[in-house]
């Protein structure tokens, strides 16, 4: 060994005495680690930690320094790698009611608890797989094998306390809240050194449940289109409700999730978005769809279901292709009625063209008489991509006896088609709305009716119609 060599070692030496004794180690540790890594050397206890480090070779003082330096990191750092749960967060309404006697309270919460334990999702979970989080008058349950194992849980508990709360007095009733969602958290360990977490997942979870009443389920969107698609039954009770500002004007999809004995088709504490945040991207939309999309064909059909109130089914197919060198992944929508409506009564459906039901994405807009939302394709429109089609389909009465479609960019071929029950009195018009001067004109084409034995049929088609173009069909 050169004498450079040999200062360099010595210098290697004295930086890993130093972390060895930072580190709260000893040469009995450094024995351990040449025992475990088996380097070619013959050492003895008897020799001092230096003198046992100098017979070792470079590559194992290597080692060993990096060994150290992972000894020597914070313990406050978190670990690297999250897990992802699907969340159960439940917590008692009024729970921490001042006016309310600490034991009763206690009792309130010991009930809880008893409830959740016979509850079948929770008997039959995998200990392994599962997170319980107590939060004092609540708990959060985390399942990391399926989100299923979540809504059934708040499904099962809410069954339980209708039962509970048969025989018991107004004030002794136990209402819940309960909030669900996916997302990730930090395994940490907590005073009592057991498993815990922290994360976005639990975070979130949390908000959400909060904007509930006594009653609500209310899950995240990104939950409910994961679950939805186990079992049919599990879309039926997926209501979605709008959009949340949660923190920070961050915004979150909410679906309301009920069924007749579960849940509650009752509005959350707040209202979806409040005006400052809730703005019409109509415009700007319908201009981006003009840039993005050329229609090869667009068909609306209106099928009025009940001539008294007007309930009519609303269709619409759209042939859309790509003019951008990108491809397309979402579509936006808006819709009016002449009635108020909450948007889980609507009835929207979105599918592709191979009868993919598709996601809504979010709900922007959900004002009594309008809805923006837009809505997530499952497989992206390409540029130039020709035989793709998108078909809305929703419910809403029209007792003004009329519809106005704002084409959004150019449209080939364009069909409107009514269909009205027989007998029923038609008066037909189809009227070109100027908006650039505000005012009306007949259309240059008339429609056609066709009086069928159980319907009646008025019928319109445009052709190379033009981005913005508006058309009211009256009857």
């Amino acid at each position: 060994m050169t004498r450079a060599s040999s200062i360099r070692k010595k210098a290697d030496i004295a930086g890993i005495l130093n972390m060895i004794e930072k580190a709260g180690k000893d040469k009995y540790w450094v024995l351990e680690q040449i025992r475990r890594k088996k380097p070619k050397v013959k050492v003895s206890p008897t020799l001092s930690t230096f003198e046992i480090l100098d017979t070792c070779p470079a590559d194992f003082l290597t080692t060993l320094s990096t060994i150290l330096k992972d000894l020597s990191k914070p313990e406050h750092e978190p670990p690297k790698y999250t897990n992802t749960y699907h969340w159960f967060f439940t917590d008692i309404v009024a729970g921490a009611n001042p006016e309310i006697a600490t034991e009763d309270q206690t009792r309130k919460i010991i009930a809880l608890n008893n409830l959740i334990r016979k509850t079948e999702s929770f008997k039959t979970r995998d200990p392994n797989n599962t997170s319980i989080i107590p939060t004092g008058d609540g708990v959060a349950i985390g399942f990391k094998d399926s989100p299923e194992k979540a809504l059934l849980l708040a499904i099962e508990l809410h069954k339980a306390l209708n039962e509970y709360n048969l025989g018991e007095s107004a004030k002794s009733r136990l209402d819940v809240r309960i909030g669900l969602d996916t997302g990730p958290v930090y395994p940490i360990k907590n005073l009592n050194d057991k498993d815990d977490v922290w994360g976005p997942g639990i975070i979130y979870t949390r908000r959400i449940m909060d904007l509930g009443r006594a009653k609500n389920i209310l899950a995240s969107a990104r939950f409910a289109n994961d679950v939805q698609r186990l079992k049919p039954e599990f879309k039926k009770i997926m209501h979605l409700i709008g959009n949340y500002p949660i923190k920070h004007d961050e915004l979150i999809s909410i679906c309301n999730v009920y069924g007749n004995i579960y849940g509650a088709d009752i509005g959350t504490k707040r209202d979806p978005l409040t005006k400052r945040v809730e703005k019409s991207a109509t415009v700007s939309e319908m201009r981006e769809t003009a840039n993005t999309f050329v229609f090869d064909y667009i068909e609306v059909i209106l099928d009025i279901i009940e001539p008294k109130t007007m309930l009519t089914h609303h269709s619409w197919l759209w042939h859309p292709v790509n003019q951008r060198d990108q491809p397309v992944e979402r579509i936006f929508y808006y819709i009016d009625g002449d009635t108020p409506k909450n948007f889980p009564d609507l009835n929207v459906k979105v599918t592709d063209e191979n009868g993919k039901e598709l996601q809504i994405q979010s709900l922007s807009v959900n004002k009594p008489e309008h809805k923006e939302f837009y809505v997530q394709l499952a497989r992206p429109f390409k540029p130039k991509q020709k035989g793709r089609s998108v078909h809305l389909e929703y419910d809403w009465e029209e007792p003004d006896r009329h519809f106005v479609y704002n084409l959004a960019s150019v449209c080939k071929k364009f069909k409107f088609l009514l269909r009205a029950p027989k007998g029923m009195p038609i008066s037909h018009k189809v009227v070109r709305i100027l908006k650039e001067i505000g005012e009306k004109e007949h259309a240059s084409t008339p429609a056609m009716v066709r009086y069928l034995k159980d319907v009646t049929e008025v019928e319109w088609l445009g052709h190379n119609l033009q981005p913005f173009d508006a058309y009211r069909f009256d009857w």
